[in-house]
C-alpha cells in the first residue's frame, strides 16, 4: 500500500486530502499541532495521527519514516495574521518548510507544496499566469514565496520530486468560521445564517477566484501522482472571478433573504483581485474544476446549517 504524510492534515484542506486518499486505497498519516486544524476534521478515517509541529525536526523524521509522498498543507494562514504576528508566520510558513523539505529528502519522497496567489500580489494582469513575475505584499506571501523557491532549489540541487500548487481561495465544509482569520465565505456563510450584520473591507468589489474544495483535494492527487518535470509550478483553481458582492448576492438567493451588511476600511496587504490561468494544470496533468461557484456554495451552505445546528457533530456526520 502506498503510504502519504500529510502536514497540517486535521486543516480544513489537509483533511479533504487526506479522505481523498483514503477512498483512493492509500495508507495516511496526518501530522498536525491542532492550532488552527481540529482532529474533528478527521473523525471516522483510518490513519495515524501524530500531534505536533513541524518545527520539531525528531517528530517529523518520524512522520516520514515509510512515505512515498507528501503534502505540505501545514501553515499559519491568513494575510492580517501575518501582518500582525510577521515573526510567527516566518518560523512556520519559511522555517517549517524548509525542515519539512529536508526530512522529505532525506526520505526519499515527493513533496507536493500548498503555495498562494498572494504571490502574484496586486497586479492589474489578468488572468494570472505561472510565468509572472512574483510581488508578494505581506510577510505571509513572502513566506509562501520562499517556500515555492525552496522547492524549486531542492529539485534542482537535491534531484528531489517537488511539485508547487498555488490556491485560489479555498472554500467548502469544514472551513473554520470562528476566527477572525477565517475565510471570507466561512464567515460570510456562518454570519448569513446566524442573522448576523456582515462586515465588508472596503467597497466589496474586489474579486477572487473561489476554488471548492474537493477540487483541490483532487488536483493535490493528481500533482503527487503524475510524472512531472521537476520543480513543476502551477495555478490550482477555476479560473473564474467573482467579487465579494458578487458572493453575498448568490447567498441571499440559496437563502432567500436579505443579508445585512456594513462596509469597513480595506484591510493592509489585501489583493484587490485574483483570477488564475489555469491552462498548465490542465495540460500537465488533465485537472478541471467539477464543482461551480453556485454548487459549491450550495453545498457549503448545507453544511453549515447543519453544523452550527449541532455543533457536537462531527465534520463528516453534518456534511450528510
Amino acid at each position: 500500500m502506498t503510504t502519504y504524510l500529510i502536514t497540517g492534515g486535521a486543516g480544513f484542506i489537509g483533511s479533504h486530502i487526506a479522505e481523498a486518499l483514503l477512498q483512493a486505497g492509500h495508507g495516511v498519516r496526518v501530522i498536525d499541532d491542532l492550532v488552527f486544524g481540529k482532529k474533528e476534521n478527521l473523525a471516522g478515517m483510518d490513519l495515524e495521527f501524530l500531534e505536533g509541529s513541524i518545527l520539531d525536526d525528531s517528530l517529523l523524521r518520524k512522520a516520514m519514516t515509510g512515505v512515498d509522498g507528501v503534502f505540505h498543507e501545514a501553515a499559519l494562514p491568513s494575510v492580517p495574521r501575518s501582518v500582525k504576528d510577521p515573526l510567527a508566520s516566518h518560523e512556520v510558513n519559511s522555517t517549517g518548510t524548509l525542515r519539512v523539505l529536508l526530512a522529505a529528502r532525506d526520505a526519499g519522497a515527493k513533496l507536493v507544496m500548498a503555495a498562494s496567489s498572494s504571490a502574484y500580489g496586486d497586479t492589474e494582469t489578468l488572468p494570472k499566469t505561472e510565468d509572472m513575475p512574483v510581488h508578494p505584499l505581506s510577510p505571509y506571501a513572502v513566506a509562501k514565496v520562499y517556500g515555492e523557491q525552496l522547492c524549486s532549489v531542492f529539485a534542482q540541487v537535491y534531484d528531489m520530486e517537488t511539485v508547487v500548487l498555488r490556491y485560489f481561495n479555498v472554500f467548502g465544509p469544514r472551513q473554520r468560521e470562528d476566527s477572525p482569520y477565517s475565510g471570507v465565505i466561512a464567515k460570510f456563510c456562518a454570519a448569513a445564517l446566524n442573522g448576523d450584520e456582515v462586515r465588508i473591507d472596503g467597497d466589496g468589489l474586489q474579486s477572487r477566484d473561489f476554488t471548492y474544495v474537493t477540487d483541490v483535494a483532487r488536483g493535490n492527487l493528481l500533482a503527487m501522482e503524475t510524472s512531472l518535470p521537476a520543480g513543476t509550478l502551477m495555478n490550482l483553481a477555476g479560473g473564474g472571478r467573482f467579487s465579494l458582492l458578487d458572493l453575498l448576492d448568490a447567498l441571499e438567493r440559496i437563502l432567500d433573504t436579505k443579508i445585512p451588511r456594513r462596509h469597513v476600511e480595506d484591510r493592509a496587504g489585501d489583493v484587490k483581485h485574483s483570477q488564475a490561468s489555469v491552462e498548465l494544470a490542465r495540460d500537465l496533468m488533465g485537472f478541471e474544476t467539477q464543482v461551480g461557484f453556485q454548487d459549491g456554495l450550495e453545498l457549503t451552505i448545507d453544511w453549515y446549517r447543519s453544523f452550527l445546528a449541532n455543533p457536537s457533530l462531527s465534520p463528516q456526520d453534518s456534511s450528510s
